[in-house]
């Protein structure tokens, strides 16, 4: 089984949500309103990337910045 490159779920006035990708020019449907669900950040104390909610609450670490991002994409896709 494959993953999609991007799954986009409209809502009920017509606005699209998802993850934001490169991989599909969004822009090619309509403008784009882009909204961040975390941050990646580099605790420089600790020397690890964190993924942060926006309350700043951790959510994630690793000493890969790639990995979080891999790790947020993957919870961003769940929820």
């Amino acid at each position: 089984m494959t993953t999609p490159i991007a799954t986009i779920r409209f809502d009920q006035a017509g606005q699209g949500h998802c993850l934001y990708t490169e991989e599909v020019n969004l822009a090619t449907i309509g403008q784009l309103e882009v909204h961040r669900a975390t941050r990646v950040e580099f605790d420089n104390s600790r020397q690890l990337w964190q993924v942060k909610d926006l309350d700043g609450s951790l959510l994630y670490c690793s000493p890969s910045r790639v990995t979080c991002l891999d790790w947020e994409r993957e919870f961003l896709s769940h929820r």
